[in-house]
């Protein structure tokens, strides 16, 4: 199951979201539209994605992932095939909030929620890692096939072969490698949710994530035009963001490695003070290629810690029964901050600079780390649940 759902977890992550940025391009003139209304249909697919997460989350509680996964990759690639068929800026849109739809149903928070419920403690943090792993490098195999397919065949074919290959892929590997749901009968998951939504400590997680993935996709968007504004050529500049993917990976695996030791939220409280000090780091050295390389290596390091940290404490803490529930709830708030913070930081460096957005980046970066060392004493002091 880990294998099968590390291959479309990669593959989802391809198609859905990061090949979408490689399609604005060809997309821009064949519509006659701007670069914003066709990156804001993203936007919306996220939002959309966000809005459903509560939803989702309920019926992998009661029913496990394999209908709703299987049903999500159909989705998905449905509406890659009504992309590679619009013909104005409306329809694009419409399709993007199927995609968004089918994200929530078949993306990390899916998957994450079949292992949870799957895995014991001792194995769990291993099958995350295996995932997320395999998975942090969709940018790097999508963007350059995306790349390739639309110089050789145009947008529209692209997307045609991209559909065909994601349904081939993803379908089939969704309905028969997923395991249905293993979970006690006797649970009141919504009384679990409700106490939770009581208590400090979920807010503190809620606070945690959420500014820790705004700044993520901040940085996600606008590091490439920054560091062409500091002077670096956009070959260097495209080149040195990419590391961001790798050394996600790197951070994962050391992350992974020091829970034998550490509590979960204290080391994802330093990676996250550590993409901080690095964001303050960048309008100050980022002038220089050393100095620029410097800084996104410091930052790539957190840049996936939090995607494996925010299942493990959800876990640790409320138990498997209501995990998808929760995390449900928990998407909702830090998917609206993954779709709105980077408009808002590029309203700011258009206004103010961009030195403003790196301390408003290390700032959210922070307020995460506090937020977690917080949740850890509350855990410490006795704060968990009865």
């Amino acid at each position: 199951m880990i294998g099968a759902l590390a291959i479309t977890q990669t593959a989802g992550y391809g198609v859905l979201y990061y090949a979408f940025s490689v399609f604005i391009p060809p997309m821009s003139r064949d519509l006659h539209t701007g670069v914003a209304q066709l990156t804001g249909a993203l936007t919306l697919a996220v939002l959309v994605s966000g809005l459903v997460a509560p939803a989702v989350g309920h019926w992998l509680d009661r029913h496990g992932g394999r209908a709703l996964m299987t049903a999500g990759s159909a989705l998905g690639a449905l509406a890659l095939l009504a992309w590679s068929q619009v013909r104005s800026v409306a329809q694009l849109y419409l399709v993007c909030g199927v995609l968004g739809v089918a994200s929530a149903m078949v993306l990390y928070e899916a998957a994450f929620a079949v292992i949870v419920a799957w895995f014991d403690a001792a194995r769990r943090a291993r099958a995350l890692l295996a995932v997320t792993v395999v998975a942090g490098f969709a940018s790097s195999i999508f963007l350059p096939l995306t790349g390739l397919l639309i110089e050789l065949y145009g947008w529209r074919s692209a997307l045609v072969v991209l559909a065909a290959g994601y349904a081939l892929v993803a379908v089939p590997l969704h309905a028969l490698a997923v395991r249905g749901r293993r979970a006690p009968v006797h649970v009141d998951r919504r009384e679990i949710v409700r106490t939770a939504l009581r208590e400090r400590p979920f807010w503190l997680l809620v606070s945690a994530f959420l500014t820790q993935t705004g700044a993520l996709a901040v940085m996600g968007v606008l590091l490439v035009t920054y560091l062409i504004v500091l002077g670096h050529p956009p070959v260097f500049a495209a080149g040195v963001a990419g590391l961001l993917g790798v050394l996600s990976v790197t951070g994962r695996l050391v992350t992974t490695g020091l829970q034998a030791r550490w509590p979960v939220a204290l080391i994802t409280a330093a990676m996250f003070a550590l993409q901080g000090l690095a964001a303050l780091l960048l309008p100050l050295a980022g002038r220089s290629a050393a100095g620029a390389v410097a800084a996104v290596v410091l930052f790539g390091l957190g840049f996936g810690v939090g995607t494996i940290a925010r299942p493990a404490l959800l876990a640790d803490r409320y138990g498997t029964a209501a995990y998808a529930s929760l995390n449900g709830a928990l998407a909702l708030p830090v998917t609206v901050a993954k779709a709105v913070a980077p408009l808002l930081a590029a309203g700011i460096a258009q206004f103010v600079g961009y030195p403003a957005v790196m301390a408003a980046v290390a700032t959210a970066c922070a307020l995460g780390a506090l937020s977690l060392v917080a949740y850890d004493r509350s855990e410490r002091a006795g704060g968990a649940p009865a």
